[in-house]
């Protein structure tokens, strides 16, 4: 397939805007920066110029700083303790040929500096898409004290590609910024992990605007700021370490609360709560969160 040319041609193009994993202007530019590149195919069978169907190719990439070595970058992508603190928990066989999650397949293993994964097949994945390789490169920096991290997604789209890409490209910057805080703050502690999706309103244009609004947050609230907010029965004395129209990320002492504004992608507003507590308890919290969802949204 070739490139799409509304994207730039050949390697697709190079944006040093933006916030989070998406800043600066390349490798050595310090904690949480790096680059990005999205890269669009063209479409193909009965998909058109505007993106409205088709199979056509997409790329997404994201280069960075860590002030972590690179074990510990490896431990974060590989182990379940590790992605249960900024993803959610993934096993994977630790070999070439080994199974992933989703019936995906390791095609590479190489600790601590490089992982890929390739999943085909519809019934492994999203119905949107077909294939998805995944790469992770961690390479040392700073005598080993630092590691320069390189994340690639890529593979398929099938059908509502426009968002599909759009909701893939957002939703990489915001888990990989939560990569970021979970080592700076967190990295190796056991960690419970919750994720719930809201009732079915939760899809409405406003949906994640109430959300905002449920937690107490101001409108003009910046990155940094500290709140004390109530939610789910609890008390949270929380910096807002993410805010976008579409995602909102709240550090807690001993937890990252993560909210996702999905209605924008046609999906539910979710939310998902890394939480690094010793006395931290998947069976309460998810009821809590549960009840605290469904009284705002019915």
């Amino acid at each position: 397939m070739a490139k799409d040319s509304r994207r730039g041609s050949g390697s697709g193009r190079r944006d040093t805007g933006g916030r989070g994993a998406t800043r600066g202007a390349g490798r050595g530019t310090g904690w949480g920066r790096g680059t990005a590149r999205d890269a669009a195919g063209d479409s193909a069978g009965d998909g058109g110029a505007d993106g409205s169907g088709g199979v056509r190719e997409f790329e997404i990439v994201r280069e960075f700083e860590v002030g972590s070595p690179p074990q510990q970058v490896w431990d974060a992508f590989t182990t379940v303790t590790g992605t249960g603190g900024w993803l959610w928990p993934v096993e994977y066989e630790p070999r070439v040929g080994g199974a992933a999650p989703h019936g995906a397949v390791v095609t590479a293993w190489d600790p601590p500096r490089r992982l890929t994964v390739r999943s085909e097949g519809p019934a492994a994945l999203f119905a949107e898409r077909s294939t998805i390789n995944l790469e992770h490169l961690i390479e040392p920096c700073d005598g080993g004290r630092r590691s320069w991290v390189r994340h690639a997604h890529s593979g398929i789209f099938v059908q509502d590609w426009e968002n599909q890409y759009d909701a893939a490209s957002k939703h990489t910057d915001f888990y990989l910024h939560t990569l970021r805080e979970y080592l700076t703050y967190f990295a190796g502690r056991p960690v419970t992990y919750t994720h719930l999706d809201a009732p079915a309103a939760a899809t409405a244009r406003d949906a994640f605007t109430r959300l905002a609004l449920e937690l107490g947050l101001p409108a003009d609230a910046s990155e940094g700021a500290r709140f004390r907010l109530s939610a789910a029965g609890a008390d949270l004395d929380a910096v807002l370490d993410f805010r976008t129209p579409y995602f909102i990320g709240l550090r807690t002492d001993d937890a990252l609360y993560r909210f996702f504004g999905r209605n924008h992608f046609g999906r539910r507003v979710g939310v998902t709560v890394h939480d690094f507590a010793s006395h931290a308890d998947a069976k309460s919290a998810e009821p809590a969160w549960r009840d605290w969802l469904t009284r705002l949204y019915g």
